[in-house]
Formats: structure tokens, C-alpha cells, sequence
């Protein structure tokens, strides 16, 4: 696994089109790859006022033509691919990781109508969404304390899927940050790779984790 991170220029109008309009990164992503279509983790991190896409993938990336785009071009390295494999190998069982998600903590509400499909709702509230995280970490391989745990963000995206507009999508983007304890390892290398929860092909279940600072 490869971990890529790119510098975005948002004095460029398509950057700010695509950071708010999840759909167009996504495209521009996945025609960075070679081969079938895959399932890619990505995100974008806001640091001291500059904008970062950072992509998790399982082949080296070919982002010439995303730079073009939505980077900052006169950079000399318009972005840095590392190996990932060797984090994942240093996640054991108890090991205590600092952590950062951007997630869409949903709910799914259970029609009072037999045979007709139920809604999935945001946790729109700082509660319910560390509640949330919480309950994720039993079926992901970690556990968190929740006063450990702030909501760093939250982003409502509202966008179009597909051809003609005929498919609106609306997801609220939420940032966590704190400490996690890992409570099974092989389960957390797989959530490290795959991410959590829904909307993960427009920018949402990247975990990325550090030590933690002393």
C-alpha cells in the first residue's frame, strides 16, 4: 500500500468547485490509475490554511494530470509517495495511536411500513457522533475513551451523481481527532486499507494514524 499526499491550490476555481463537489476528485482519482476501477481511500486535510489530498492505494500513483488541475504547480515535487506497509506492520494488539478521520457517522431508521426501505440519517450532534465512532471501533479493531475524541469539523456536501442531475447526493463530512486504542490487530491493519463507514468514494473513511506526541 502506497500513501500520497498533494498540496491543492484553491486560487484555483476547479479546486474550490472539487472541494466542496466530492464527485469531481473522485473522477480525477481514478483516471490516475492504470487497470480496472478500485475502491481508493482519500481525503482532503485543511493544515495552517493550505488544503491536502491524501490517497491510500494499493499501486503508486500517476498524478501529472491531477497536479495540472487541482495542485499547486510551481512546487518542485508536486507531491510525495511513501510505502504504507511499513505502519501497518508496526500496529499491535494494545498499541495506543494519536488518530484523525474524516467519516459521515450515519444512523438507519427502520420503516413503520412492512416491505418498504428504511432511511439512514447524519448524527448531526458532537455526542452522537463520538457515540458513533465509538460502536465502529467494536467491529474495526479498536476502542476509543470518548473524552479522548473531539469533533474537528463538520461539512455538509452536496452534490450530483451521475449524468444530468438526476441523482442529488447530501453526506455531512466529519472530522475526528484523538487517541484510539488498538484492541485487535489484523482487524485494524484491514480497517487502516479499507476505511469506515459510508461515502468512501467521495472523500469520507480514511483513519490515518501517529505516535502519540509526548
Amino acid at each position: 500500500m502506497y500513501l500520497t499526499r498533494m498540496e491543492l491550490d484553491v486560487d484555483k476555481r476547479r479546486t474550490m468547485i472539487a472541494l466542496t463537489s466530492p464527485n469531481v476528485l473522485h473522477g480525477a482519482i481514478e483516471s490516475s490509475f492504470s487497470g480496472g476501477r478500485e475502491r481508493r481511500l482519500w481525503r482532503i486535510d485543511e493544515f495552517q490554511g493550505k488544503y491536502y489530498l491524501l490517497l491510500l492505494s494499493a499501486q503508486v500513483p500517476e498524478l501529472t494530470r491531477l497536479a495540472q488541475q487541482f495542485g499547486v504547480e510551481e512546487r518542485e515535487q508536486l507531491w510525495e509517495t511513501k510505502s504504507y506497509d511499513p505502519l501497518l506492520e508496526r500496529v499491535q494488539r494494545d498499541s495506543v495511536w494519536q488518530f484523525r478521520l474524516t467519516a459521515n457517522p450515519t444512523t438507519s431508521v427502520k420503516s413503520a411500513n412492512p416491505g418498504v426501505r428504511g432511511t439512514v440519517h447524519a448524527h448531526i450532534t458532537p455526542e452522537h457522533q463520538i457515540s458513533w465512532l465509538k460502536e465502529q471501533g467494536i467491529n474495526h479493531g479498536f476502542s476509543i475513551v470518548p473524552e479522548d475524541v473531539y469533533v474537528m469539523s463538520n461539512r455538509w456536501l452536496q452534490f450530483h451523481k451521475g449524468g444530468e442531475r438526476k441523482h442529488p447526493v447530501t453526506l455531512l463530512a466529519v472530522t475526528f481527532e484523538g487517541i484510539l486504542q488498538v484492541t485487535d490487530s489484523a482487524c485494524f491493519r484491514e480497517t487502516l486499507t479499507h476505511g469506515i463507514g459510508r461515502g468512501k468514494a467521495f472523500g469520507l473513511g480514511l483513519l490515518t494514524v501517529m505516535r502519540p506526541r509526548r
